[in-house]
């Protein structure tokens, strides 16, 4: 199998974690009323969207596509941002308390381990490639898989000790991720 086609299915798997993911995080994000899974949520959309840009720069060649590409990337993360800070703020201001959500703590966790294989092949292929727009990629996807841990251990501490804090606050963590990736990828442009 060429490199090429690993870059692609690759890809594919990742847009299907995360198309089944938005499901899960959608129904336990409700049910618990938690910022932190809808906010994990809305990630995964961004990340189907960084996984359809790059199947679609992966189908064609250019700087000037591979350019477009980021810059749909890093917009996407910069809008992410926006919401988790004023929703996290919102919860936390208002002492919202979130349920305990075991749904959520099952799919962060197995997301933890998926996202971080994901990315150690796309890393290799993007090298193998030579493709910016693949390794930006594998950047975010260990981002996630990091961020997937960050979320899981908010939902612990909320439904352990009920730390209903640690809810908004992993929101927080992902406010810092959705600005840090939406400046490393806007400033490579």
């Amino acid at each position: 199998m060429t490199t090429l086609r690993w870059g692609f299915r690759l890809e594919y798997a990742t847009l299907a974690w995360n198309v089944v993911g938005i499901a899960v995080l959608v129904v336990a994000a409700l049910a618990a009323r938690s910022v932190a899974l809808a906010g994990f949520g809305l990630d995964s959309l961004i990340e189907i969207g960084a996984s359809v840009v790059v199947i679609w720069e992966l189908s064609g060649t250019g700087a000037h596509r591979q350019r477009r590409a980021l810059r749909l990337i890093g917009t996407a993360f910069g809008l992410l941002g926006l919401y988790l800070l004023g929703q996290s703020t919102i919860v936390l201001v208002t002492g919202f308390h979130p349920r305990p959500s075991p749904a959520g703590i099952a799919w962060t966790a197995a997301t933890v381990v998926v996202m971080l294989a994901l990315a150690a092949g796309k890393r290799a292929v993007g090298r193998a490639l030579r493709n910016p727009v693949l390794l930006t990629e594998a950047r975010v996807t260990v981002v996630d898989g990091l961020l997937a841990g960050a979320v899981l251990l908010g939902l612990l501490l909320n439904a352990g000790p009920g730390w209903w804090w640690a809810d908004p606050l992993a929101g927080y963590v992902l406010v810092g991720y959705a600005v840090r990736e939406f400046v490393f990828t806007i400033r490579d442009l």
